[in-house]
């Protein structure tokens, strides 16, 4: 992103948003360490390429559980 990284943007979104989107990172580096960074930097989430399509399936079920139902920002999730 030409302005801020994804770690940044996320920061961001936790520090200064009230609606608080989930966040997956999906990204080249699959590093324990790039793991925690993500996961401390706010996001929900991590997956690393190349894109393994029944591991992305499993965690978008998995993260969506954090979807509380009863907002009405999310009920045309």
């Amino acid at each position: 992103m030409p302005q801020m990284d994804g770690l940044q943007a996320t920061r961001l979104i936790r520090e200064r948003y009230g609606l608080q989107p989930l966040i997956m990172a999906m990204t080249a580096n699959a590093m324990n360490e790039d793991k925690e960074n993500c996961l401390r930097a706010g996001m929900n989430d991590y997956i690393s390429k190349p894109l393994d399509i029944q591991l992305l399936t499993k965690k978008l079920i998995k993260i969506s559980t954090l979807i509380p139902e009863s907002t009405p920002e999310n009920r045309t999730l």
